[in-house]
């Protein structure tokens, strides 16, 4: 199959619905997405969504808040752009149907998380990632210029290196994908004038993560791999509470919001602890109170701390969190009388796509948006609900930008069909699993939340291993999308890596132990 889109969107998450409801008035839109459209992190999300709505809040609190979160690594221009366009890109949610949370007197019910100077955080309940997430797709489903297909894995993006151009001289441009349709085991080729990556983060390649199955990290990957410019890999984001629940995966988020109600992380004692570690104490930006926790598990050999809600008003509780009560319920725990056993576990992807203020990549009508671009908006380490509107934003811009360019633009007709000559179905999924799982705990065990250079070597030589075999294995296979993904994520770990033992300091989410941690005075 052959077809060809003014616009391509990869990924079905907050920031590639977005954009496709702008893209739909000026052309016709594709979106790809690996399973159901409906799964993506956006759905996941439980918090709410960061914005300046109500004094006494004010553009520059959040915008302190964020550079302070992020440690100063920010670029501040886009901290800037991003905190003053806010309110536009909210009132458009909710122009589209997206329900937020009011008080009686009709003003939203801002919630307040950590790092946060104020209460600014709009949210449905513990479940506005799914509320955005059904309302976007609703429209992108009824609009006649959208066609989403699901069930097909995006295999790599097409450059000029398909028609046989290697120049180095040349910077790449995109002209669409090659994608692998889950159904008929084939694959096909979608043509574009402008494609959008937006297919989230890379948060399973580590054994404990937050993230659903689907963040294999195929978009960084995939740019990468087309000679695109990837940054700030070192900067994975541990969300501190996420259940603790050793045979579920994903890990279920115990959302920060609980926290800015009133939550207090304690030790199994029952001990409150973060006034050793700062000053905001259980509401401390999430690299300290990961640290935090990881540092007190390491002191007492338990194997989780606990987020004591028993003193919050049980109504009030159970009226505000029902996702986060009816989950811990389902495993017996009641969390108005009893405290939630919680464990650090991978969250976010700080770094990625490198982009512009317009949400270009380095790679000519290619853009991102979203948890696979890196726009400097998070730094080293990401404000709380900054994630929802990032992708707002630049998903926002780069429609704008795309639009502005449509009628310049003409498809690329000369692109030769995928050549699977010479493979061979693979039988061996064990070769795909166990080397999974390899690279899962090398990264857990080596490159989490505290670091060193001698784990950094480790993990970088025992990498180098899976990923030569898993190379062999991918150039002589009919593909599939375990052995895609697989490759994904063994690009993405190589990357976290070499960035990680490129930084010669702690900051922010990389801590390293040979390095003295930077104090700035804000802290």
């Amino acid at each position: 199959m052959r077809k060809q889109f003014d616009f391509l969107v990869i990924g079905s998450g907050i920031a590639g619905l977005s954009f496709a409801l702008k893209a739909a008035t000026y052309g016709k839109v594709c979106i790809v997405t690996k399973f159901d459209s409906e799964e993506s992190a956006t759905k996941y999300a439980q918090g709410g969504i960061a914005a300046v709505m109500y004094t006494p809040d004010t553009f520059e609190k959040h915008i302190q808040d964020t550079l302070i979160a992020g440690d100063e690594l920010n670029n501040e221009k886009i901290v800037r752009i991003t905190i003053t366009e806010a309110p536009d890109r909210i009132k458009e949610l909710i122009d589209w149907g997206v329900n937020f949370d009011k008080e009686e007197d009709g003003r939203y019910d801002l919630a307040k998380e950590g790092g946060h100077s104020e209460f600014r955080v709009l949210h449905h309940k513990d479940q506005t990632g799914q509320e955005i997430e059904k309302i976007l797709l609703q429209k992108a489903g009824a609009h006649p210029n959208i066609e989403i297909l699901e069930n097909h894995f995006t295999v790599d993006i097409i450059t000029q290196h398909h028609l046989g151009d290697e120049s180095q001289e040349t910077a790449p441009t995109c002209y669409g994908i090659y994608i692998l349709n889950k159904n008929t085991q084939e694959i096909d080729t979608i043509l574009a004038k402008f494609t959008l990556m937006a297919t989230g983060g890379a948060g399973n390649v580590y054994a404990t993560t937050t993230n659903p199955p689907i963040a294999t990290g195929d978009g960084i990957a995939m740019v990468h791999r087309a000679k695109g410019k990837i940054e700030n890999m070192e900067f994975i984001q541990f969300h501190p509470t996420s259940l603790y629940n050793p045979s579920e995966k994903p890990s279920f988020l115990i959302t920060e919001a609980l926290r800015g109600f009133g939550g207090v992380l304690r030790d199994v004692k029952g001990n409150d602890f973060m006034h050793k570690y700062d000053k905001r104490l259980s509401l401390a930006p999430r690299d300290i109170v990961a640290r935090a926790i990881d540092n007190e598990l390491k002191l007492s050999g338990e194997d989780h701390v606990y987020l004591d809600c028993r003193h919050l008003n049980k109504n009030d509780l159970i009226f505000h969190f029902p996702g986060v009560y009816a989950k811990c319920l389902s495993i017996g725990i009641d969390i108005t009388r009893d405290m939630i056993p919680v464990v650090p576990a991978a969250h976010y992807t700080c770094g990625g796509i490198k982009v512009d203020e317009m949400g270009r990549s380095s790679i000519k009508n290619l853009y991102a948006s979203g948890e696979c671009a890196s726009t400097g908006l998070h730094g080293a380490n990401r404000l709380a609900s900054n994630s929802l509107l990032e992708a707002l934003v630049f998903s926002h811009r780069a429609c704008n930008d795309a639009i502005s360019k449509l009628k310049q633009v003409d498809f690329e007709t000369r692109i030769p069909d995928w050549d699977a000559e010479g493979t061979v179905m693979n039988e061996e999924m064990i070769l795909i699993t166990q080397s999974l799982k390899e690279l899962q705990g090398i990264m857990s065990n080596y490159v989490g939340i505290v670091r060193s250079n001698l784990r950094l070597e480790r993990a970088g030589i025992r990498l180098k291993i899976i990923r030569q075999e898993t190379e062999a294995l991918y150039k002589q296979s009919v593909l599939n999308q375990q052995i895609c993904e697989l490759r994904n994520l063994i690009q993405v770990a190589d990357l976290i890596i070499r960035m990680a033992k490129e930084r010669k300091e702690s900051r922010g989410l990389h801590f390293s132990i040979d390095y003295p941690k930077v104090v700035h005075p804000e802290k």
